[in-house]
């Protein structure tokens, strides 16, 4: 058996998958990402592929979102980065270099109570996103201040982004799957 290290996926990546669909879809991320990514080559090449279908949804399901998509990066950005998940924080980042947001706030993540770049709603909406993703439970009075701010079903659609997003990190946590340096790459094709 040979010994791992701590930075080496647990599971070797599958460079060339036999199943044609899988084939497709390393196809697809080679052309959307410049490589294929490796949750990809570890996680879905092992698995039957409406697994991978599965994630694909969860990709188009955020384009049925009423919240904005910083404000959805932004959640999906806090409970990446609350748990660790190097490889979601590399892709979400490199979303945001993609959609020219303003890096600067994504940076300001890790203070975000004191930052002057988020309003008092972003403000207690990490809130709730960092209490949620932390303790698995949110106090009455932290919902209350994302009530003043958010309706009711863009209350929804921020529990389903936290929990959606832990679907994807604890995959790759699971899995020992770290960054794909994707901010690097969507640098260089922006460039």
């Amino acid at each position: 058996m040979e010994t791992l290290t701590k930075d080496q996926p647990f599971l070797a990546p599958i460079e060339e998958p036999k199943d044609p669909e899988m084939k497709q879809a390393y196809g697809f991320y080679l052309k959307t990402f410049g490589k294929v990514i490796t949750p990809v080559k570890v996680f879905s090449a092992r698995m039957p592929f409406a697994f991978s279908k599965f994630s694909g949804m969860i990709s188009e399901l955020d384009k049925q979102l009423e919240l904005p998509r910083e404000t959805a990066m932004l959640v999906r950005e806090q409970v990446a980065r609350l748990n660790v998940c190097l490889f979601c924080m590399d892709i979400g980042r490199a979303g945001v270099i993609q959609a020219s947001m303003n890096e600067a706030k994504f940076d300001a993540l890790n203070d975000y109570a004191a930052s002057p770049l988020f309003t008092e709603g972003e403000k207690a909406l990490l809130d709730y996103v960092t209490e949620l993703t932390r303790d698995k439970k949110a106090d009455p009075e932290v919902f209350g201040r994302l009530r003043e701010h958010y309706s009711e079903r863009q209350i929804c659609e921020i529990v389903y982004l936290v929990a959606s997003e832990h679907v994807y990190n604890m995959t790759n946590i699971g899995l020992n799957i770290h960054s794909d340096m994707l901010c690097d790459i969507t640098k260089r094709k922006k460039a």
